[in-house]
């Protein structure tokens, strides 16, 4: 057998944000595991799938729904954590009464608009005010407290991870606003899947290498303590 040390010997799979401090970045733990994937893609897929079918909102938006709270009951039945499940349900559920007042299929996206533009603005205030929500979120993960802002490398990294979560919202936004307008639900609802799950993953990977010392040779060097005499 081969000896670990302490870190690796309780290292856990870690889901989500927690990720960030993982000695090894798993992409599809960082978006729920195989499970959240499937929760946070099926309500929408379903819904551009049916309303694209038969070109009728009230269905489509029965469907979702249906989906959504399917994977929620068999959390509860299941005793497993129901956050991710719960959190789908809510965002479904508020873009499937917009779609269903307004009759227009393109609403049931407008929800996850919104929530981008609030993203995009809020962490773009965390920067601006020198606390970087990367920073924050790093600092708790590992336990730490906020000597990182006094620490111009690390006030650096984390500005610059944040950085990147705003471009990540603001592509969204760029790319998702123009298809709302245009009422074209097929091709809001790819943008949606693709831009979705697939990008976080990517944007939590990056801020990974950018933020975690165990991914960077030249951190792990500077963690290490200096010479004694």
């Amino acid at each position: 057998m081969t000896a670990t040390g302490p870190e690796e010997a309780t290292e856990e799979p870690q889901r989500g944000m927690r990720q960030l401090a993982s000695a090894e970045f798993d992409g599809l733990e960082a978006i729920g595991g195989w499970r959240g994937m499937v929760e946070s893609v099926a309500p929408g897929l379903v819904f551009v799938v049916v309303f694209v079918a038969i070109r009728e909102v009230v269905p489509a938006v029965i469907a979702s729904v249906a989906v959504a709270v399917l994977a929620t009951v068999l959390r509860l039945i299941q005793r497993t954590p129901v956050t991710q499940a719960v959190g789908g349900l809510l965002g479904i559920g508020i873009g499937a009464v917009w779609a269903w007042r307004s009759g227009e299929a393109q609403n049931f996206f407008v929800w996850g608009l919104y929530t981008n533009l609030a993203f995009a603005v809020g962490v773009t205030i965390s920067i601006l005010v020198r606390w970087p929500v990367v920073g924050v979120i790093v600092a708790t993960l590992f336990g730490k407290g906020h000597d990182w802002r006094s620490t111009p490398a690390l006030m650096r990294r984390y500005t610059l991870a944040s950085w990147l979560w705003v471009g990540a919202f603001v592509l969204r936004l760029v790319v998702q606003v123009p298809l709302y307008l245009d009422g074209d639900t097929g091709w809001l609802g790819a943008a949606r899947l693709v831009m979705g799950l697939p990008l976080w993953a990517l944007v939590l990977w990056v801020t990974w290498v950018l933020v975690n010392p165990r991914a960077d040779p030249e951190a792990r060097q500077d963690r290490q303590d200096p010479p004694t005499s």
